[in-house]
């Protein structure tokens, strides 16, 4: 009586064992704690420009070194200072000009006597040639006095060059300069004299600045003259520029080569010559699989997203990415299947087998009045 009793009940156990079990394994999930709730999101293909990464430093697109034209005379008057913008044949600098003004007029004396001399002589010659007609001079006398005309205007000639060479030291009694520009340098000091070869001013011809980017061997294929670039200065102000050559050699000790891009003439007030830059040359357009930056989770040194298989309460899962472009507030990824269901944002309080509540992304606002 008891056997059967047993047997009776370890039957009914059993049979209430195999009801229960498929009822526990079909809700994991809903038994399970939701560790946040979440909206998702999908990767967007999209084009974006291909971008490469510089840097280098600013610098004059030609500086031209202003010095005086004439030695050992005082400067009088220095009229430019570093950072004035001046145009062409503006004065600088005024040299004295005491010592040339008196030579210039030593000249113009001797000018004056060579041309009364010539005439004295012409006036020989006529009376010469005149008495050799009538046969009271010889031809030989006749030649002389031709020799001595012919001299007189040499010397005439002379003179007047040395004349024009004084008058022109005068011209160089004024520093002026050779095109617009801006100032960069000045060493002129009142009261000092010229040197030959001295440096008084230098000069940024027109105002322009230009960006010597550097490139790898490997990039430097990739650029061409007329390509865009944008660079960032040390304040985080952006200037666009146009790349205008690229160096035909690579430097054999950095294995880098220089891509001279050219800045618009506004960039002198944000920059400044000696400045070191980091930009971006824009090579073209490519497709791009993004996802909003804040479902990418940086840990570590390595990009995660969290994927969600399912609606209403899923289990997430990490799955490691590559990361790429950005753009705004996107960035690209890579190594994600295109349709891949993902966590949009939160990620930082996740982990990989959390249980996620998923809930619709709040609508846009209209902002149309």
């Amino acid at each position: 009586m008891n056997h059967r009793l047993s047997l009776t009940l370890a039957g009914a156990l059993l049979l209430g064992a195999c009801g229960e079990a498929p009822q526990e394994a079909a809700a994991p999930a809903a038994s399970a704690k939701v560790a946040l709730t979440v909206t998702t999101t999908t990767p967007q293909q999209l084009d974006w420009p291909q971008l490469l990464k510089a840097s280098g430093n600013i610098a004059a697109w030609q500086e031209a070194v202003i010095g005086p034209e004439i030695s050992n005379y005082r400067i009088t008057a220095v009229l430019a200072n570093v950072g004035d913008v001046v145009k062409q044949g503006q004065v600088l600098a005024r040299i004295a000009a005491d010592t040339v003004d008196s030579e210039s007029a030593e000249m113009r004396a001797s000018v004056a006597e060579a041309a009364a001399t010539l005439t004295e002589a012409r006036a020989n010659h006529e009376r010469a040639r005149q008495l050799t007609e009538r046969g009271f001079y010889s031809a030989q006398q006749n030649t002389q006095t031709q020799t001595a005309a012919d001299t007189a205007l040499a010397r005439l000639n002379a003179a007047k060059a040395r004349l024009q060479t004084a008058e022109l030291k005068r011209s160089k009694a004024t520093v002026l300069a050779p095109d617009d520009g801006i100032i960069s340098a000045r060493s002129a000091t009142v009261g000092t004299l010229t040197q030959p070869g001295q440096e008084l001013f230098r000069l940024i011809r027109g105002g322009r600045l230009e960006w010597r980017a550097e490139v790898t061997a490997a990039e430097f294929g990739r650029i061409k003259p007329g390509q865009a670039a944008t660079l960032t200065g040390p304040n985080g102000e952006e200037v666009a520029g146009v790349v205008r050559v690229v160096a035909p050699t690579v430097d054999p000790q950095t294995r880098n080569a220089l891509v001279f891009v050219d800045l618009p003439a506004e960039a002198a007030g944000k920059l400044s010559a000696g400045m070191f830059a980091r930009g971006e040359f824009r090579l073209g357009q490519s497709p791009a699989l993004t996802l909003p930056q804040a479902a990418v989770l940086l840990r570590e040194g390595f990009a995660y997203v969290f994927r969600v298989d399912g609606a209403d309460v899923a289990r997430v899962t990490q799955v490691k990415v590559t990361t790429g472009r950005r753009s705004g507030e996107r960035i690209e990824v890579g190594r994600l299947d295109a349709k891949a269901q993902v966590v949009a944002s939160g990620v930082g309080f996740l982990a990989d087998g959390d249980i996620v509540r998923i809930v619709a992304a709040p609508a846009a606002s209209d902002s149309r009045p």
